[in-house]
């Protein structure tokens, strides 16, 4: 078996149209009328799971010009003390600001003063997609590139692989490009090649 070198293509922009909601309504509508001036909102902070889709609301964010600190919950004591700088920095210039991280403000064991900045705002936990809701995401992305799959293919890395949304997609993006390099329909035991070839 040849070795697959996982050069993938880069993914497409990420925004509102290809975010899969989920339970996330109120998030993403609260992040469009903030974006759109018509609430009066500085400050967000998103927290959840990894994968939960935190990062692909925060690069919205970052390109209608909110600065964006990710993953808060790995600072240490002088990170934290500059996130607390730029904190106040936003806020005096009035600059839009969107933070994330894994856990809620007060789970965290920050500084209390970049605890307090943390709920400056408004906070959100952004949750996890459901396996039906991740299905849906998937078949979403292979439309998209025009990745013809089938439902075996789906429920088997949902069964046995990282079950992120951005490993999955890079699974989706490995096999596309297997199956174009070496001229062979995209199947589950071309899959299963794929996860052998590279220890996925």
């Amino acid at each position: 078996m040849k070795q697959m070198l996982l050069a993938l293509s880069p993914p497409p922009k990420q925004s509102f149209e290809n975010f899969v909601v989920g339970q996330n309504i109120e998030v993403v509508h609260t992040l469009k009328e903030v974006i759109s001036n018509k609430l009066p909102i500085q400050f967000i902070y998103l927290w959840g799971n990894e994968g939960a889709g935190k990062s692909h609301l925060a690069h919205i964010a970052s390109d209608n010009g909110f600065i964006i600190h990710d993953d808060v919950h790995l600072l240490d004591e002088p990170g934290q003390i500059e996130l607390f700088n730029t904190y106040n920095r936003c806020k005096d210039s009035k600059q839009n600001m969107l933070v994330t991280g894994l856990y809620s403000p007060l789970q965290m064991k920050l500084r209390d003063d970049l605890a307090t900045r943390l709920a400056w705002g408004i906070t959100y936990e952004v949750i996890s997609l459901t396996d039906e809701e991740k299905k849906i995401a998937l078949l979403k992305h292979a439309d998209e590139r025009g990745i013809k799959l089938s439902m075996d293919i789906i429920d088997y890395c949902l069964r046995y692989l990282k079950r992120d949304m951005p490993n999955l997609f890079y699974i989706l993006e490995a096999l596309d490009k297997w199956s174009l390099t070496y001229k062979r329909p995209i199947t589950l035991p071309l899959l299963k090649e794929i996860i052998v070839a590279n220890k996925i």
